[in-house]
């Protein structure tokens, strides 16, 4: 598969066959083939990162509150090398999501509200990478967040590789806002978020790619592409997405070339779909600012829009009678 994000004014073409993983001249990202999670203990991936400390791991971790332990995978063998436990940050409620930041930090979005909203405040963790992929435990900081318009329930957070500004992405099934976070966190107040766009997608999670550039949008069921600029976020046109259990997670290789999509489940693959345009610089795609003009959900070609709606029925018609309210 390919995403493509082509010259501008051009279209986002997509198609669903067989995986392609990303091909160059040079050596590519370790894991841009995709890989299978074999550590029995992670049934519910929910985030998904490219570490940058150690090229060729991935750093994922389960949801809800499964408690404060980040997993470091290897891209080549989809085995655990390194269990990190967090400590200094009470009891997790609802981890969502990961993100690696320019500063060589790990952030933690603790942000999921299965009440639809109700929690008055979230929580980031934050904590340095670990420089030795060993079990071990590691003191990370803890900020609150609050949202300036009312809480939210979200599963996308993002560190901005460059600017290293953390921002998130409401989860809403007629889409949601894209919110802003303060340009520096700060430990001992409250951070508020702040609306600055809106995003047309029921997102599960979020990536920039490793220029910047691009923001990388991801669903149940389909994907949206977006050009960052500035923080001014233009549709681009869709992603195209593999059909998962319950696709939770994206994130790109470290050259750029290829989106990472991983799914909830006891042995789930992590599958890569190859960034048409994309190049070794850490490049996301071309600068596409045309709108495709629809929406199909990710879903061309031969699964079709239908497949795609009866299978996006059920699932969550299954998920909703698993996934109860938490209190």
């Amino acid at each position: 598969m390919r995403s493509y994000l082509g010259a501008a004014g051009a279209a986002v073409v997509l198609a669903l066959g067989a995986v392609v993983p990303a091909a160059a001249a040079d050596s590519p990202s370790v894991g841009s083939s995709g890989f299978t999670l074999q550590d029995p203990r992670i049934t519910e991936s929910s985030g998904l990162a490219a570490s940058r400390a150690h090229p060729g791991i991935y750093w994922t971790h389960n949801d809800s509150d499964d408690g404060a332990f980040l997993f470091a995978v290897d891209g080549r063998t989809g085995k655990t090398v390194a269990t990190i436990t967090l400590t200094g940050v009470g009891a997790p409620r609802d981890v969502e999501a990961i993100s690696v930041g320019p500063d060589g930090n790990l952030y933690v979005g603790d942000i999921g509200d299965n009440l639809g909203g109700k929690w008055d405040h979230v929580w980031i963790y934050k904590l340095p990478e670990p420089k030795k992929l060993v079990d071990q435990t590691v003191r990370a900081t803890q900020y609150v967040v609050k949202y300036a318009d009312g809480p939210r329930n979200a599963e996308a957070l993002m560190v901005h590789p460059k600017t290293g500004r953390v921002y998130i992405i409401e989860k809403g099934e007629d889409g949601g806002g894209l919110y802003e976070g303060p340009s520096t966190l700060d430990p001992s107040a409250t951070n508020t978020f702040r609306r600055i766009g809106d995003i047309d997608l029921w997102a599960t999670d979020a990536a920039f790619s490793p220029d910047g550039e691009q923001l990388a949008v991801r669903g149940y069921f389909g994907g949206v592409a977006y050009s960052w600029n500035d923080g001014k976020p233009k549709r681009q046109g869709q992603l195209s997405v593999p059909m998962q259990p319950q696709g939770e997670s994206v994130t790109y290789t470290l050259d750029g070339r290829t989106l990472l999509y991983g799914s909830e489940g006891r042995g789930s693959s992590v599958q890569p779909v190859e960034v048409e345009g994309a190049d070794a610089s850490g490049g996301g795609g071309g600068s596409a600012s045309g709108d495709d003009g629809g929406d199909d959900g990710g879903f061309t070609g031969k699964a079709g829009a239908v497949g795609a709606a009866a299978v996006l029925i059920v699932v969550i018609g299954v998920g909703r009678l698993l996934r109860k309210p938490r209190r």
